[in-house]
């Protein structure tokens, strides 16, 4: 979506499409209004309310944001379920089909302050 900002988006493939060009209107639009690049945590609240928006109807998809807001560079990470509610969390969220079998491995992996060399042995 930007310089420091990404989005992940596991699920239906029309669905994914879908959002994914929806998402970039609005972040452009969003651009163009306030003049400065989102916050991830504003960008978050975009994609909450895209997807509340079709609750009834929902996009089968479940989003993963990651960015570092841009002023002071603070790290962010959340996902979000079909309905739109966010989980906002310091150290790791997985999404998609094997979800429940990637916490696992990720809790048992995952250790406080790990280097990007460490995260990737």
């Amino acid at each position: 979506m930007g310089d420091r900002l990404y989005i992940g988006l596991a699920g239906l493939a029309t669905d994914v499409q879908t959002v994914a060009q929806r998402l970039k209107f609005r972040l452009n639009l969003y651009e163009l209004k306030e003049g400065r690049q989102i916050k991830p945590k504003t960008f978050m609240s975009m994609v909450s309310n895209l997807l509340y928006e079709r609750r009834f109807g929902p996009y089968y998809i479940e989003p993963v944001i990651a960015g570092l807001d841009p002023k002071n560079l603070e790290p962010f990470i959340c996902s979000l379920d079909l309905i739109g509610c966010p989980m906002v969390t310091e150290d790791f969220v997985v999404s998609g089909t094997c979800s429940e079998q990637m916490y696992g491995m990720c809790e048992s992996l995952w250790e406080p302050d790990m280097t990007l060399r460490e995260e990737h042995r």
